[in-house]
């Protein structure tokens, strides 16, 4: 499993025209929890029930070279993306946006690597719209256009939907965010009614990246 996770990685980062992704300092190794996981979907591998039932209460040792997180120590990912200032203006544009409309929705922005940088839920909205958000946010990253625009490709081509990954939500929603004309990550938008289905997602989702020109705070 942590063979494909690599691929997969892989795959993305040369999708994405290279990352830089560094993690290596993370302080475990975490276990996928599966194809349909999310970037960051990871668990440490203790002080949770395994699959066998039992409950490791004890971290294991530290690989070579990777120490416990420290004060001001080094950065655990080094991929291009909005930084905190920026993801959260995006996130809350779009919620307000869907809001005034009458509709109460979850809004993810990532990061190159498809990291979550900002999830923001809407009073009174269904919690898991943020993860829906993220999984459109995985089509653009895939197809570095936004989900809308791909989830009308793949009907007409196989090839296409042959790239297609279960941890994808194949619907309209989602847009690049770019810095300099490169992808560095994408913001996504779920709960919002509209046909075609995703439309009204994508208007508050743009309305959203019309905030990552915004002053800086």
């Amino acid at each position: 499993m942590r063979n494909i996770k690599a691929l997969a990685g892989l795959v993305s980062s040369l999708l994405l025209g290279g990352t830089g992704i560094a993690l290596a300092n993370s302080p475990f190794h975490e276990t996928p929890a599966g194809p349909r996981a999310l970037p960051g979907d990871r668990l440490p591998p203790f002080a949770m029930l395994d699959a066998n039932g039992d409950l490791p209460l004890s971290p294991p040792p530290l690989p070579a070279g990777v120490t416990m997180p420290r004060p001001f120590g080094p950065p655990e990912s080094t991929a291009p993306g909005p930084n905190l200032d920026e993801a959260t203006r995006m996130a809350r544009a779009a919620v307000l946006a869907c809001r005034r409309q009458g509709y109460r929705v979850g809004a993810a922005v990532v990061d190159s690597s498809g990291e979550a940088r900002a999830m923001l839920t809407d009073d009174g909205a269904d919690g898991s719209h943020v993860f829906v958000a993220m999984r459109k946010t995985e089509v653009v990253r895939g197809f570095a256009m936004a989900s809308s625009a791909a989830s009308a490709a793949v009907g007409r081509d196989p090839a296409l939907k042959a790239k297609v990954t279960p941890a994808m939500f194949v619907e309209g929603g989602a847009l690049p965010i770019l810095r300099g004309g490169r992808l560095i990550g994408a913001i996504g938008v779920s709960g919002a009614a509209g046909i075609p289905i995703g439309h009204n997602d994508e208007v508050c989702a743009a309305a959203g990246l019309r905030a990552f020109a915004g002053p800086r705070r």
